[in-house]
């Protein structure tokens, strides 16, 4: 029976310290490949590939499916399983997710052309917001008001929380707050997207969408995929411990979500939507 991969694997390096080596032992964040699936009428089709960290790989799929507009709420889910091996027993393949829809298949060549689309370099970033433009709309005005000293406390709190980044310093990592700082659930990936992806599923799976009165925080620098994931899951306040990119900006300017960066001890820059932080003028 095939083992299912964890998330950290063993091994041995060779440490230098004031030019003098020793050989020690080293935990390394576990990347492979993993395919997700649909199950339709006419058999499994995949729609991506994504190189990710094993474990929540259901939440991942799911948590993907719901940013691409595949699925709109978990009762779109029928079942998911990972593949099995006919030729070995019905082994299962813990890199191979089937995702079974409860209502009619998607048309495939479109989602096709479409993943092909947001994969490709060079996509026109005007043309990405309209997308989102004719799919989301703008997030409701209001909402949260979150103080200075909740946002300062949130990045020690997704550190403290980070266990295989503990063993393996090597993982990103997302994390959903409350209004009062209280970390609800965290995931950890080595790809960032794929951290909010395995985050989002799991609100998803849980019925806790949207995320309109939480706060999400990301361990790495904000671009494009981060936040058209957190807009399509409700969330208003976006937060990172770096730099966030100019389309990030305009994506939080435009579909009024607030978006801090650099998150740092008692520090943060507002790039977007500064009326839901209590700061003094």
């Amino acid at each position: 029976m095939t083992e299912r991969p964890g998330s950290s694997v063993p091994a041995r390096v060779l440490a230098v310290e004031q030019g003098r080596a020793r050989a020690r032992s080293d935990r390394l964040a576990a990347e492979e490949p993993l395919e997700i699936r649909l199950l339709t009428s006419e058999g499994a089709r995949p729609v991506a590939v994504t190189m990710r960290t094993p474990g929540a790989d259901f939440e991942l799929a799911a948590g993907f499916l719901f940013a691409e507009g595949v699925i709109g709420s978990s009762s779109d889910v029928r079942a998911m399983s990972y593949c099995t091996d006919p030729d070995v027993d019905g082994e299962q393949r813990f890199n191979l997710v089937n995702v079974a829809l409860a209502g009619e298949a998607p048309d495939m060549a479109r989602l096709e052309r479409h993943f092909l689309t947001t994969s490709a370099c060079g996509v026109c970033g005007a043309a990405s917001l309209d997308a989102l433009q004719i799919r989301t709309g703008p997030l409701p005005s209001g909402g949260p008001r979150v103080r200075p000293a909740v946002l300062w406390a949130l990045p020690e709190r997704l550190r403290a929380a980070q266990g295989v980044f503990e063993a393996t310093g090597g993982l990103h990592a997302a994390g959903i707050f409350d209004l009062d700082g209280t970390l609800l659930a965290l995931r950890e990936d080595v790809g960032r997207h794929n951290a909010l992806d395995k985050l989002v599923g799991w609100a998803l799976l849980q019925s806790r969408l949207p995320l309109d009165d939480h706060i999400v925080l990301v361990s790495g620098r904000t671009g494009y995929e981060i936040l058209q994931k957190c807009l399509v899951a409700g969330v208003r306040v976006v937060c990172s411990v770096s730099a966030p990119s100019s389309l990030a900006v305009a994506i939080a300017s435009r579909f009024n979500m607030t978006l801090v960066g650099f998150l740092r001890g008692e520090r943060f820059n507002i790039y977007a939507g500064a009326e839901r932080v209590l700061t003094e003028a």
